[in-house]
């Protein structure tokens, strides 16, 4: 591992589409949802810290998840960046790339999700060590794509092309971004053979990362960067309260990678998801003789497939005749609905919002 390499995870979302596990004050990636014995960012920690100095990676989060953050990993309280509001990935990844460029001028830096699955860990690392090293050498930004293995519309996708600028024949020139297709069009991107999902994980140099802010989201280049003698310090925070709310509420996606033109995609098949959705953990869990996912201890099923069952173990829930069904039970929520609608449960939890109140959700 090299001294110049770092990482960030990203943990500030509420997990919406997880509802109701997944709760405003201890959202999914704080919980061990695939009940392993370790919450996802965990997970994410243990990994890599097999590709960056444990000292080297980062954690952004909302304030309010700061002690969670202590409590789950063996991290440095200086290592963990704190939101003061949601305002998507942009200003979160600028934040933390002016903060560590106070550091190490010469930072590389993966950036990742906090909610992610990895089956292959050793190639993960293989993969992510590459990327770093193609990056420290030349200004372009790596998203890592994933080869899909089915039409799923809850993902982004990148179309690639032959790079004719970096030596190493792995990775892809960027040629477009598509978010979220119709099933017909995500069809059409698999059998195309040049699509791959966007996995969110970000590879660059420091230098790279912020001169593409200047470029593109000067505004909150500017914010950041006039913050520049005060990282590190005991004003940085009323700084951070002050200013990041002002921020452009943007994606790095759409707000960089789309516009700029040095964008590659590293294609990669280590076993990933994203669970960003029940449906996501349904794909990757096992499964009985009828295809269900039972996780409970009193659960009695008739005539039931292809559904997901989540129940307290003190709860008793008989079920009968449910095909393609999510039925999760959360302390005083219940949510059932057909697997194909999961990308309502948002929805429903805006609902939930206006009729019972935040405490629900």
């Amino acid at each position: 591992m090299k001294k110049n390499n770092y990482a960030i995870i990203m943990a500030g979302g509420v997990g919406t589409r997880f509802w109701p596990m997944s709760r405003k004050n201890v959202p999914k990636q704080f919980i061990d949802i695939l009940n392993n014995g370790e919450t996802l960012i965990q997970s994410t920690f243990k990994r890599l810290s097999k590709c960056v100095y444990k000292d080297n990676i980062y954690v952004i989060t909302n304030k309010k998840y700061a002690q969670l953050c202590l409590d789950q990993l063996n991290i440095k309280k200086e290592n963990i960046f704190l939101e003061p509001i949601m305002r998507n990935t942009a200003p979160c990844i600028a934040y933390s790339a002016f903060k560590i460029r106070e550091k190490n001028s010469n930072a590389n830096i993966l950036v990742c999700p906090s909610d992610h699955i990895v089956h292959d860990n050793n190639l993960f690392s293989e993969v992510i060590k590459k990327s770093l090293d193609i990056s420290s050498k030349t200004e372009i930004i790596i998203t890592l794509g994933i080869k899909p293995t089915r039409p799923d519309t809850g993902y982004g996708y990148i179309q690639y092309e032959e790079n004719t600028n970096v030596e190493d024949s792995n990775i892809k020139k960027v040629k477009t971004f598509t978010e979220k297709p119709s099933q017909p069009l995500a069809l059409q991107f698999i059998d195309s053979g040049d699509f791959l999902w966007n996995s969110g994980m970000f590879i660059f140099n420091i230098k790279t990362i912020i001169n593409s802010f200047k470029s593109h989201l000067n505004e909150i280049y500017e914010i950041f960067n006039d913050a520049s003698d005060i990282y590190w310090t005991s004003a940085e925070e009323k700084y951070i309260e002050r200013f990041f709310p002002t921020c452009k509420n943007i994606s790095i996606d759409y707000g960089i990678l789309e516009k700029s033109d040095n964008v590659y995609v590293y294609p990669s098949n280590f076993g990933w998801s994203d669970l960003g959705t029940w449906g996501s953990m349904y794909a990757i869990s096992d499964k009985d003789e009828n295809q269900n996912i039972i996780s409970g201890e009193k659960i009695i099923t008739y005539d039931c497939s292809n559904s997901i069952f989540n129940i307290s173990k003190d709860k008793l829930l008989i079920a009968h005749g449910l095909d393609n069904y999510i039925v999760i039970e959360s302390k005083d929520n219940i949510l059932i609905c057909k697997k194909e609608d999961e990308q309502k449960v948002k929805n429903f939890v805006n609902d939930i919002k206006v009729k019972f109140g935040e405490e629900r959700v």
